[in-house]
C-alpha cells in the first residue's frame, strides 16, 4: 500500500450515509466500484488485518486513495455504481456484458391489432409480453399465436394496402382482417384470447372455446365449432409439450450461479404467466477468485438495473438476500423476494437452469480449447513475435460495394478466443473513384492506424486484409506512409469459384504466396475472421444503400421535404411501391397535388 495512504485518517472522515466509494491506486487509476448502504462501515471493512478473499487483499494492497460520493439512498447508490462501472472499467470489478434488450411479444392497439416481435423501449401505445430470454423463443411462441389464433402479423404499411388476402390467410396463419373476412368483434375475441394465453390464463382460455364450440354446434355453425376444436387442441398439445409449468400464472426469474474447473457461469431463466420461456447464460469478466454468491449479487444488480424485475427471483446459493431483496425493491418501488427454491415446481426450474449453466460450461471450455489450437497454429505458421502477458489481437479489412455505389469498409476484431463486437469499425469510403477496390482498401487502412502511428492507439499483433495482391500492396502503402510496416500483415485470396478451403494466403514482402490444407486449424481461424469482416463490412454497405436508395430519389424531386417523403413512403411502404402508383394512387396522399403526383411519377420512371 501506498506509505501516505492512511487508512485510519480516511475512515475518520467518513460518514454512515449511503453512497459509493472508487478505490484508487498510485498513477490514479481506478481499481473498485462499490456501493455502500453505510459508507464508513463498508470502507472499513476492506482494511482489517484478515481477507477471506486474495484477489480483495491484492486489491487493498495498491490502494492509494479512496474517493467516495454520498447519495440519497441505496438504490441511487447502485445506479451511480453501476454507470461508474460502465464508464470506468475497474480491474476488480465483476462485469457482464451488458443486453442492452430482451426481446417482447408486442400486440399493437390498431382496429385490427398486429401480433409481433419487439426489441426496444415500451411504452403505453402497445400490449407487451415479456421479455423472452431470446429471439428464437418469442418467434416460437408467435408462430404458435398465430397458428391458435390467426392475428395478422404484417406491418400497417402492409395491411392498409391489401386488395386481398396474402399466402398466410392461405395456410390459415391469418384471419383475413386486410380485406374483412371476419369482423372487428371476432377478431378483438382472438386478441383477447392471445392476451390471456400470453398472460398465463390457459385453462380460462380453453373454457372459453369450449362454450364457443358448443353454441356453434348448437347453432349448426360446424365450421365454427371446428375451428374452435382445432384452438382448444392446440392448446392441449401446447400443454402437454411444456414440461414445467405452473398453474398459477406467475412471473418470476431463475438466477442460477455454478462454478466447474475455475470458470463461473450464471444462468437466467424466465418463466412469465406460469410458462418456462427458455433460459441465456452469461459468464462474467473480472471475475478471478470471487465466490459464486459474489458472481450472483453482481449479476443482479447490474442486470435489473437495466430490465424489468419480475415479482420474485429464484437463486441457487445462499448470500445476503435480504440486502438484494431490498435494493431490488427500491428499483422496482415494490417488494421483491429473492431466495432459494422451496416449492417443488420452483425447485425443477432451479434445477434444469443449474443444469444448463453447466451444459454451458462445458461447451464454452470446448469453445476455448478449439480456438485456442487454431491460435498457435497460425501463431507457428506465421512466427508471430507476441507479449506472452497479452491477448493476441488480430484486425481484419473488408471493402463491400455495388458496383461502385455506397462504398463501405469494414475492421474486425479478434482477441482473447473470440471476437470484439464493441470494436469493430465501419468506414464510409469517400473521395475514391466508385469502384476502385485499392484505393478505398488504403484510405480504411490509413484511417484505422493514423492514431496507432501517434500512439494514442492500439496496434494489432496481426492485420489481415480480405483480397489478393492489390488490395494487401494498397494496405502496405498506407502503412508505409504511416511509418508501421512493421506490423505484420497477410492477405486472403478467394480461391477458385470461392469455394472454402481453397484460399491463398498473401504477403506483402517478397515471399511466395501459401496455400494451406483445407483442414488446417490457422485456416479455419483465419476464414472465421475473414468471413466475420465480409458479413460487417456487407451489413454496413446495405444499410448505407438503401439509405441513399429511400431518400434521394425523392430528395432530389422539387416540392418534396422530409413531411411529404414520409407521408409517401408511410402509405406506399417504401420506394417501391411509390414507384409502381399510378398518378391518381399519389393524389390519395394528403399534400401531394395532381402537379406534384405528375412530377413524382415522372421522375421515378
Amino acid at each position: 500500500m501506498d506509505e501516505t495512504f492512511d487508512p485510519k485518517t480516511l475512515l475518520a472522515t467518513l460518514t454512515d450515509l449511503p453512497g459509493v466509494y472508487r478505490m484508487l491506486d498510485a498513477q490514479g487509476k481506478v481499481l473498485y466500484v462499490g456501493k455502500a448502504k453505510n459508507l464508513k462501515k463498508r470502507v472499513a471493512s476492506y482494511f482489517r488485518e484478515n481477507h477471506p478473499s486474495p484477489r480483495i487483499a491484492l486489491m487493498v494492497s495498491q490502494i492509494a486513495k479512496v474517493e467516495t460520493t454520498v447519495t440519497r439512498s441505496e438504490a441511487e447508490a447502485l445506479l451511480l455504481e453501476n454507470n461508474l462501472i460502465k464508464s470506468l472499467s475497474p480491474r476488480y470489478n465483476i462485469l457482464f456484458r451488458d443486453d442492452k434488450s430482451y426481446p417482447y411479444i408486442v400486440i399493437t392497439r390498431d382496429p385490427f391489432p398486429r401480433l409481433g416481435f419487439y426489441r426496444g423501449t415500451t411504452d403505453r401505445k402497445s400490449d407487451y409480453f415479456g421479455p423472452y430470454p431470446s429471439s428464437a423463443a418469442v418467434r416460437e411462441s408467435v408462430n404458435l399465436l398465430q397458428r391458435m389464433f390467426r392475428l395478422r402479423t404484417c406491418e400497417n404499411s402492409v395491411f392498409n394496402n391489401r386488395s386481398r388476402p396474402c399466402l398466410l390467410y392461405q395456410i390459415k396463419r391469418c384471419s383475413g382482417p386486410c380485406v374483412d373476412l371476419i369482423s372487428r368483434e371476432s377478431y378483438a375475441q382472438d386478441v383477447q384470447m392471445a392476451s390471456m394465453f400470453l398472460q398465463g390464463r390457459q385453462q380460462e382460455v380453453i373454457g372459453r372455446l369450449s362454450e364457443a364450440m358448443d353454441k356453434a354446434a348448437a347453432d349448426l355453425a360446424f365450421e365454427q365449432a371446428a375451428v374452435c376444436r382445432d384452438q382448444i387442441q392446440s392448446l392441449r398439445r401446447v400443454q402437454d409439450k411444456q414440461y414445467v409449468e405452473s398453474s398459477r400464472g406467475e412471473d418470476l426469474d431463475v438466477v442460477t450461479v455454478v462454478e466447474e474447473g475455475g470458470m463461473l457461469c450464471v444462468n437466467l431463466a424466465m418463466v412469465r404467466g406460469g410458462r418456462h420461456l427458455g433460459d441465456k447464460p452469461q459468464f462474467p469478466s473480472n471475475a478471478g477468485d470471487s465466490s459464486p454468491a459474489e458472481v450472483l449479487a453482481a449479476f443482479l444488480c447490474q442486470h435489473y438495473l437495466a430490465h424489468p424485475i419480475p415479482a420474485q427471483i429464484l437463486v441457487n446459493r445462499s448470500m445476503n438476500d435480504a440486502e438484494v431483496s431490498e435494493t431490488l425493491g427500491a428499483l422496482a418501488n415494490r417488494p421483491v423476494p429473492v431466495g432459494e427454491a422451496r416449492l417443488t415446481m420452483h425447485k425443477v426450474w432451479v434445477e434444469m437452469a443449474e443444469q444448463n449453466a453447466r451444459l454451458a460450461i462445458v461447451a464454452r471450455r470446448s469453445q476455448f480449447a478449439r480456438q485456442e489450437t487454431r491460435l498457435e497454429a497460425l501463431q507457428e505458421l506465421l512466427k508471430l513475435e507476441t507479449d506472452e502477458a497479452q491477448e493476441i489481437r488480430i484486425e481484419c479489412f473488408d471493402i463491400s460495394h455495388t458496383q461502385g455505389e455506397s462504398t463501405v469498409a469494414s475492421c474486425v476484431v479478434y482477441q482473447g478466443n473470440g471476437m470484439r463486437k464493441s470494436e469493430y469499425r465501419r468506414f464510409n469510403i469517400k473521395d475514391v473513384q466508385p469502384g476502385d477496390d485499392y484505393a478505398a482498401m488504403r484510405q480504411a487502412v490509413f484511417r484505422r492506424y493514423e492514431k496507432v502511428s501517434t500512439g494514442e492507439s492500439l496496434a494489432p499483433a496481426l492485420i489481415l486484409i480480405d483480397g489478393g495482391k492489390g488490395q494487401v500492396g494498397a494496405a502496405a502503402s498506407a502503412l508505409e506512409e504511416l511509418g508501421l510496416s512493421h506490423l505484420p500483415m497477410l492477405g486472403v485470396a478467394k480461391g477458385e469459384g470461392r469455394k472454402p478451403g481453397l484460399e491463398t494466403l498473401i504477403f506483402p514482402d517478397a515471399r511466395e504466396p501459401v496455400q494451406l490444407p483445407a483442414e488446417h486449424p490457422a485456416l479455419h481461424l483465419i476464414q472465421e475472421i475473414r468471413d466475420e469482416a465480409h458479413r460487417f463490412a456487407v451489413s454496413g454497405h446495405r444499410t448505407q444503400r438503401g439509405k441513399a436508395r429511400k431518400t434521394s430519389r425523392l430528395d432530389d424531386i422539387d416540392g418534396i421535404g422530409p413531411k411529404r417523403r414520409k407521408a409517401l413512403i408511410a402509405h406506399f411502404g417504401g420506394l417501391q411501391g411509390i414507384t409502381d402508383a399510378g398518378v391518381d394512387q399519389l393524389t390519395t396522399v394528403p399534400g401531394i397535388s395532381r402537379e406534384l403526383a405528375e412530377k413524382i411519377h415522372a421522375a421515378l420512371h
